[in-house]
């Protein structure tokens, strides 16, 4: 392979801070460079991804990350994902003759849980104090930020529906009454006063002064914020009828983010840690236990053979997704079965020359009803019309405009950090008054019926697409991911294929061209399947596409760098530090020294 790269790969030993906007990757490195670590570093970089990157997440969204601690030494889950409200019943949406879930608007709002999980990182694992991280939050919120096209581009196109049915919207995000111009100076703030009054709380000690700080989150003034409005809100939504929240102060409350053991999976040499099957992380290790047995090595890793194989083996692992995934904690998930060997051998055997345009989830032993039930549920008619997803992940692919946002770094010490904050969508849920911020839409990835593993249950998690990785071999620690909703680990999964096969560098693998399948049923309202539809940028060349066309995939050809939005950060045993952005929409950057 060549070794030309549009940007060189950061090397140092100091400390290295990658994630989708240049300011919060320079925040995070100036963390480090006051002496915090990689957690106080994480947490300053992500308060201020909620700045700059309102339309992708925001303080009531919510996060998984996954974590190393060089103290402990080991790796580790933080699950910052809400759960249902109490009164989020599947009778109470039926009730408002529903079918799904309306992907934007009140009804799909669950516990925030974002925020928590950023104090209950810094409390256990950072050294600095709550001020020092969250003051680079305040300031770009109180004095402004150039706010980016894409920001710019999507409040004006939401302006009109704003001022008609969200005007607490409105007022934050059209000031004056007019969308922000792209590269202006953008202000916040009510999130800067927000946010000025949490690193404002008081304790005797510095976990004490963050625990006050959570408090004032879900029980003190943030929450009184919310239920003061949620009391009378009645808002508009996709289902183009007007809807109230369930969730209650007791919702918010009684919840905290916690900790939880990784699942991994070993893969020619490395061990691959994924969250749980509350988010989508475990389909990337089933699709790396199908290709095991494959020798991807032998192909070119642009080649129509190497896209060809990983679209169908994605294809398989996608589909045992949609039947078996959801809350380990509500639902008797099958997951050693899904990652044995046995099992993976004989999925590996489905793949064949041709794609296949079928739902094939596996049976497994004693769960085959859900097999059937997702080939059943992938067929039918919702009755929502054409309405466009309802997150803004894959949108610049599509219709809007938007995205999620991702952070990888790792400090001198050898801690290590990968987060996929997302939710709190500007776009999908209207501003609390006096707060600077919107709810979140997490609930629309339930089902509304019984007997499912993605079944809309009181104090569930929702099954996100939230899904950072940790990988490790010989000493080599390695931490990546992407935004992209449902392609979050197709993506991640192509460049960690490339990345162990074809010894391609951190920043190489960034820059080759990238693809996913649409085949099975999305996350996101109207959860739409397309069946045998793929998506490639066109830089693997016309002889690929082509050759693929032929196979039976329904190719669609994206323009040209606009697919994926991969970070990564590496380690060496010797303590020499990596990190990798993409140039794709000219907006994520590593830093590091």
């Amino acid at each position: 392979m060549s070794d030309f790269t549009t940007r060189p790969e950061i090397r140092g030993t100091f400390g290295v801070a990658t994630s989708t906007h240049w300011i919060a990757s320079s925040v995070g490195m100036s963390m480090l460079e006051k002496g915090g670590n990689a957690f106080d570093a994480a947490v300053a970089a992500a308060l201020t991804l909620q700045v700059v990157e309102p339309h992708l997440n925001g303080p009531a969204g919510d996060m998984p990350a996954i974590f190393y601690s060089a103290a402990a030494g080991k790796v580790e889950v933080l699950c910052a994902q809400g759960v249902a409200p109490e009164a989020a019943t599947i009778a109470h949406y039926k009730e408002q003759g529903l079918t799904l879930i309306p992907g934007s608007g009140l009804l799909a709002t669950v516990v925030p849980g974002a925020f928590d999980g950023w104090m209950l990182m810094l409390r256990d694992h950072g050294t600095m104090g709550l001020r020092e991280v969250m003051q680079p939050a305040i300031d770009y919120a109180r004095d402004g930020h150039p706010i980016l096209p894409r920001v710019a581009n999507t409040i004006a196109g939401l302006a009109e529906f704003f001022a008609e049915e969200w005007p607490t919207s409105a007022a934050v995000w059209t000031p004056n009454g007019e969308a922000p111009k792209p590269n202006e100076l953008f202000k916040n703030p009510d999130l800067a006063a927000t946010y000025d009054r949490l690193a404002s709380s008081v304790g005797d000690t510095r976990e004490a002064q963050i625990d006050a700080a959570r408090a004032a989150w879900r029980e003190g003034f943030v929450a009184e914020a919310i239920f003061d409005y949620l009391e009378d809100a009645h808002v508009m939504d996709v289902s183009e009828a007007k809807h109230s929240a369930v969730l209650a102060p007791s919702d918010m409350a009684d919840w905290r983010a916690s900790y939880e053991a990784t699942l991994s999976y070993d893969y020619h040499g490395w061990t691959v840690h994924k969250t749980q099957a509350w988010s989508q992380g475990p389909v990337l290790l089933q699709t790396l236990a199908i290709l095991k047995g494959v020798d991807l090595a032998a192909m070119d890793p642009n080649g129509a053979a190497f896209v060809h194989t990983v679209i169908e083996a994605m294809k398989l692992a996608y589909a045992d997704r949609e039947a078996y995934y959801g809350d380990p904690d509500f639902a008797d998930i099958p997951m050693d079965a899904l990652l044995s060997d046995s099992y993976n051998d004989a999925r590996r055997g489905l793949i064949g020359t041709d794609a296949s345009l079928d739902q094939r989830p596996g049976r497994v032993p004693g769960y085959e009803a859900l097999a059937d039930a997702y080939i059943e549920r992938a067929g039918r008619d919702f009755n929502v019309g054409n309405v466009a997803a309802q997150e803004p992940t894959m949108s610049h692919l599509t219709e809007k405009r938007g995205d999620t946002v991702h952070l990888d770094i790792i400090d001198r010490w050898g801690n290590m950090v990968a987060a996929t904050p997302s939710g709190g969508w500007l776009q999908s849920s209207p501003v609390v008054p006096g707060l600077g911020f919107p709810l979140n839409s997490r609930a629309q990835m339930y089902w509304l019926e019984d007997g499912l593993p993605t079944s809309l249950v009181p104090k569930s998690r929702p099954r996100t697409t939230l899904t950072p990785s940790f990988a490790e071999k010989d000493g080599k620690q390695l931490v990546f991911g992407t935004p992209g909703g449902d392609q979050q680990d197709q993506w991640q999964l192509i460049w960690f294929l490339r990345f162990v096969h074809f010894g391609m560098g951190l920043q190489e693998c960034m820059d080759q061209p990238l693809f996913h399948t649409m085949h099975f049923q999305g996350s996101f309202f109207p959860r739409e399947v397309r069946s045998g539809e793929m998506m490639i940028e066109p830089n693997v060349g016309e002889d690929v596409i082509s050759d693929l066309r032929a196979r039976g995939h329904k190719v669609t050809v994206a323009e040209p760098w606009t697919v994926g939005r991969l970070t990564a950060a590496l380690r060496e045993p010797d303590g020499t530090l990596r990190a990798a952005a993409t140039p794709r929409l000219m907006q994520a950057y590593a830093v590091g020294r």
